[in-house]
C-alpha cells in the first residue's frame, strides 16, 4: 500500500494530467517509486518520509535518471544533476 507521501503525490501529478505508475517492485533496485507519463514525457519521482533519506544505489539511478535527460524528482522538488552536493544526494 502506498504512503500517504505517495498518494498525494500520485494525486499532484494526476491532477497535472499525467499517467502515473506506482512502481511496488521491480526487478530493478534503486529506480523511483513513482514514474508519471505523458507522451514524450516521462517523469520519477522518488518518494521519501520528512525522517528518510535516499541510499547509495538510489542516488546512484537517479544520476544516471538525470543524465539520460529524464525529469526526476524527490518528492516535489526537482534533482538537477549539479545539486549532487546538497542534501539530496
Amino acid at each position: 500500500m502506498a504512503s500517504s507521501n505517495q498518494r498525494k503525490l500520485i494525486k499532484l501529478w494526476r491532477s497535472k494530467g499525467y499517467f502515473v505508475l506506482n512502481l511496488i517492485k521491480t526487478s530493478t533496485f534503486g529506480i523511483p517509486d513513482i514514474v508519471a507519463l505523458k507522451p514524450n514525457h516521462v517523469v520519477f519521482i522518488e518518494s521519501k518520509e520528512k525522517w528518510d533519506k535516499l541510499r547509495p544505489l538510489q542516488k546512484i539511478v537517479i544520476r544516471k535518471l538525470i543524465r539520460l535527460g529524464f525529469e526526476v524528482y524527490l518528492n516535489k522538488k526537482k534533482c538537477h544533476p549539479e545539486v549532487k552536493k546538497t542534501n539530496l544526494f
